[in-house]
Formats: structure tokens, sequence, C-alpha cells
């Protein structure tokens, strides 16, 4: 890509080459893989750090700093795209998507990290050599240099609007999220300035790393004689990882005993399985069950009272995600890939039924920041039919006097209250149980019944949960 052979030297000075930096060129490879193919960087990042390490480009250092690179810039792109825009002569539309991405880069390390002024700007620029090219490289010199003119706060008090004058753009703008995104999860919240900023503050915070011990088949006990491992916070088998702790290390996780999950997800399935039942439990479903972290916690707790398992998922490649994750069950299971909106079984089948519908995703928007920028809202008119007609699905999948639980990791209103109380409504003959008592200590839980689990309240992701007995 490098336009050196056309460049006109200057008469004396010898051209030096670009030093290539596997750090930040591995960080612009990923930048681009999440553009260009739509990718999540949590998909990408560990393959390309994993290359890194064999060619011994890489130690646990490098791997740290191009993880923060990727993600940092990835969270607060909107206020990046916001301070690059005032430092541009024209509309950021018209700049090539890879200078902007190397763009970004650069002003996530002079506003959001401590790498020196001088550091940051030479290390971008060289960047821009050596993959965009000469040319490019003093754009990207030039825009730099301004950039590095302000602090972040600085910058912020000169590209935000006031909030009083447009609270949410200022609140977009500041906590780098989209502006719809910002109004919907302010109504889910129910209003007021203070949630609404920690709520975004939250989002762009690191997560921690969860891991569930399988019931039956690992321990919490087993997962703490990890180094850097604590208890969860709300599940009895969920032990965090601090930071630096690596899953794939653990051996009870590499065998499948134990996984990474995050404790809205295990609180959404042990709700679920402690839900009070009429009648017998002795088969249960899991109508959603991609990529399996639910389907085995549910498995295993099936197995503890002698019932079996039904594991649905409707992509095959992720049925086979989901038969990993059972794989060693010690209780009988079944894993069928099948359409959730056409059951492959009878109806009132199953005295437990769980569907985690598929959604936006503005509940984990910590664990994948990308996604803010690539949903749109009238994804949620595409998510409207299939939500409902799973959770139709799962009320005629269920006994009489059996229960359904209704998942969704997102908290926007159009996907959580709206769908229950339109399907609650036509059927007629379902009760709401409060799922409150059922989340045991996990304090703010509001009125329910029903349940919203937030990342600056509970340390989760924003899982919602619907309990529902059917009646008749």
């Amino acid at each position: 890509m490098s336009d050196t052979s056309r460049r006109p030297r200057k008469p004396g000075k010898p051209y030096r080459r670009p030093k290539k930096d596997p750090v930040r060129v591995l960080a612009f490879e990923a930048l681009r893989a999440v553009a260009e193919r739509d990718a999540y960087a949590n998909l990408v990042l560990p393959p390309l750090l994993r290359k890194a390490r064999e060619k011994g480009d890489f130690d646990g250092r490098d791997a740290a700093l191009a993880t923060e690179l990727v993600y940092g810039t990835l969270r607060r792109q909107g206020t990046y795209d916001a301070v690059i825009a005032s430092c541009v002569d024209r509309p950021l539309r018209e700049v090539d998507p890879p200078v902007l991405d190397v763009l970004s880069l650069g002003a996530h390390q002079l506003l959001g990290t401590r790498i020196p002024t001088h550091a940051a700007v030479s290390a971008s620029v060289e960047l821009a050599r050596v993959v965009l090219g000469d040319g490019r490289a003093k754009f990207v010199n030039a825009v730099l240099r301004k950039v590095a003119q302000d602090d972040l706060e600085g910058w912020i008090q000169r590209v935000a609007p006031p909030y009083d004058e447009d609270p949410e753009d200022h609140l977009a703008v500041v906590h780098s999220h989209p502006r719809w995104v910002v109004s919907a999860l302010w109504d889910s919240l129910g209003g007021g300035r203070e949630g609404i900023e920690r709520l975004l503050e939250a989002d762009n915070e690191r997560p921690e790393v969860t891991l569930v011990a399988r019931p039956g088949r690992a321990t919490t006990e087993e997962l703490l004689d990890e180094e850097a491992a604590v208890p969860g916070r709300w599940s009895p088998y969920a032990v965090r990882l601090a930071e630096g702790g690596e899953p794939g290390a653990i051996t009870a996780v590499r065998e499948g005993r134990a996984g990474v999950q995050d404790e809205g997800s295990q609180l959404v399935a042990l709700a679920l399985a402690h839900a009070p039942l009429e009648g017998p439990d002795l088969k249960w479903l899991d109508g959603c069950a991609g990529p399996g972290g639910k389907a085995a916690l549910l498995g295993a707790l099936a197995a503890q009272r002698g019932a079996a398992l039904v594991a649905s998922e409707k992509q095959p490649h992720r049925a086979g995600l989901v038969a990993k994750a059972l794989a060693g069950n010690p209780g009988p299971y079944q894993v069928i890939a099948a359409d959730g909106t056409r059951p492959a079984w009878r109806a009132g089948s199953f005295d437990r039924v769980l569907v985690d519908v598929p959604c936006t995703g503005l509940g984990a928007l910590r664990r994948r920041p990308e996604a803010r920028w690539r949903r749109r809202p009238e994804d949620l008119d595409g998510f409207a039919p299939l939500q409902r007609g799973l959770l139709r699905s799962a009320l005629e999948s269920v006994r009489v006097g059996g229960v359904v639980g209704y998942a969704t990791c997102s908290p926007h209103l159009a996907e959580t209250r709206a769908v229950v109380d339109d399907v609650v409504k036509q059927w007629g003959k379902v009760e709401l149980l409060d799922a409150r008592p059922l989340l045991t200590g996990v304090p703010d839980l509001g009125e329910g019944p029903d349940v919203q689990l937030w990342p600056h309240l509970h340390g989760t992701d924003a899982m919602y949960l619907a309990l529902m007995r059917r009646v008749g």
C-alpha cells in the first residue's frame, strides 16, 4: 500500500523505511475487520493475539496494550469522531475509513491513555506510513497534532452541546453512545440524569471475566484456587477473574466443566430453575439455546433433580456449540436444530421453558462496544415479530401449571415489557410471577414482577427476565 516509489526525495536526505510496530498494526487490523466484515472484536482479537504470540512478536504487556487500543477505540468512537471532525477540513464520511481508523487509534492514545503525547503522535504517524503510505501519513500527523492541543475534558467542552440545551446529544458525545441509544436507555431507566450517566459510564468500562462452575461437574472452590479469582456477587456458581485472568488457562474451563458466563445470564437460568411449579418437574426446554451457556447451566441443574433438558437452536452451527457446551452433562439431555417458532415437539410437553430471544444486544455494550454503532432503531421492527413468536411458542410448549421464562440481553422497552404485555394479553390464561425473590440477595430490582438487571447497579449485562405460569 506504500506510495514511497513516487515520493519525491529531498537531495541529501536518505529515505527511512517506516518502522513496523506489531502492537499497533494488529490493533489496526482488528479495527479494519470490525468495520469491513461486521466482525466483533471479541471474536477477531483472540486469534490475532494468538498468532502474534506464536510468531514471537508479542508478550503479555503487548497483548494487553493491543486489547486496550482496540476496545478503547471502539468504546469511545463517538467522542473521538466528534473531536476528529473538528480537526479536519471535510466531513468525516469523506475521510477514507482506513485513515479514520488510524486517526481514531491515535486519538485514543492521546485522550484515553497515559501514553506520552509525542509517543502517541509519532507511533500513529509511523503506523500510517506502514499501512497507508507516506502521503496520508502527513495528513494523520497534521490532524493528530491538532488533537494533541487539548485533553479529553477540554475537547468535550468544545465539541459536546451543553446539557441544558440538548441533554441527549450532550450525553451521546460525552459518553460515546448514539443518540437513539441514549434515549432508549433513559426511557428504560425511568428518567433522571444520575442514573443514565452512571449507566453510560458503566458501558464504557472494561467488564470482568466471570466464570460459572457447572453443578455436579465443578465447584466454585476449585475455581477460587486459581490466581486472581474472587467469588461472584450474586450467583452461587459464579467466580470472577481479576484483570489479566485467562479463562483458557483454567483446567475446568478447558474440560467444559466450567465456562465463561456473565452473572446476569446465570441469574436468569437460576430464576427459571427455582420458579414455583405446580405438578411434575421432569422435562425442561431451552428454546433458544445457542451458543450454550444457559443450556449448560440448566442441564446441570436439571440433572440434580432427575429432570431432562431439551436444548433447541435454529442455526445448525450454533446447535453444534450447544452440544459442545453440554458434553459431559451429568444428566439426560438432547440437542436439536429446530426453529423455536415452529416447534419440533408436541404442545404442552415441558414443565419449564426458557426463551432467551434474539435482540439488539444493547444490554451487552460493555462486551461488544461496536454493537452500539452497528445497530439502528429500525432493527427493533425486525426483531419484534420473532420475539413475540418465540414467546407464544414457549407458552404453547409448556403444560398447564408449568413455567416460562422470557429473557433478553436488551433493556429496550420495545424488546422487554412491550413483548411480554402484548403476548400475555393475547393469551389471557397466563399468570405473571414475581421474579425478584428468585434472585436471592440482588438489590435494586424495581417494582416487579419482571426484573431488569443493570451494569451500573449489579455489575452484570443488562439482562431482562419475565416469569409466567400457564394457567389454562
